[in-house]
């Protein structure tokens, strides 16, 4: 059973989520809320998998929202539901800790893959914000610091290109042709090198800094 919160101000998106999670088997929705702080103060007792967070909330905004939950439950992982579709949106939530960034107008079957794939260890994209995350790598192809792309190892870049593609530990490990346990490895070395303590940040910071 796949536990999801659900952060948005907007009664009748948040209702509708709600019968949509509540109304799919495998999925329960634990907890539904109209602004940061309310979810915030339930977090530290409540059995969650993912939580879906708008951005343009009432009081604090989903973005600081995301560093204040990861600071509560770090395993949590936050899915992004949103209307803001402009690159300093997306990168403002994935280097807070965001596992996947995605817009309101994406379908329910969709979503319900996207919740999975989060929790399974992926980082789903829309496909418009995943083209906006290639057009800002392209943009700043090359103006990276060669440091940082000499720490990492060839097959280290592998597995945080797969990462960056939405790919969970499996999928990375099947496509690689190694085992969970050597991907785990890989990307615990990874967060070293690139000083990060996420996937989100550690994919942000590479396509950030031109590495994959």
């Amino acid at each position: 059973m796949i536990k999801v919160a659900i952060i948005e101000d907007n009664n009748t998106i948040r209702e509708g989520l709600a019968a949509l999670i509540n109304g799919t088997t495998g999925y329960s929705c634990v907890g539904s809320y109209a602004d940061c702080e309310s979810f915030l103060s339930k977090l530290s007792t409540m059995d969650v998998n993912v939580a879906l967070m708008d951005i343009g909330l009432p009081g604090m905004s989903g973005i600081d929202g995301i560093e204040r939950a990861k600071k509560i439950k770090p395993e949590l992982n936050i899915l992004m539901l949103t209307v803001y579709e402009d690159s300093t949106s997306v990168f403002k939530a994935l280097c807070a800790g965001a596992c996947g960034y995605l817009v309101k107008k994406t379908p329910p079957t969709r979503l319900l893959e996207a919740i999975k794939d989060a929790f399974e260890g992926g980082a789903p994209m829309s496909s418009l914000i995943a083209r906006q995350v290639i057009t800002v790598f392209q943009q700043n192809q090359g103006a990276y610091s060669k440091d940082d792309e000499a720490k990492l190892s060839q097959r280290e870049k592998e597995v945080l290109t797969s990462l960056s593609e939405g790919n969970n530990y499996q999928e990375i490990a099947d496509r690689l042709f190694i085992s969970v346990d050597t991907v785990r490895h890989h990307i615990r070395n990874i967060y070293r090198k690139l000083h990060v303590h996420s996937q989100s940040e550690a994919v942000a910071k590479a396509i950030r800094k031109g590495i994959i």
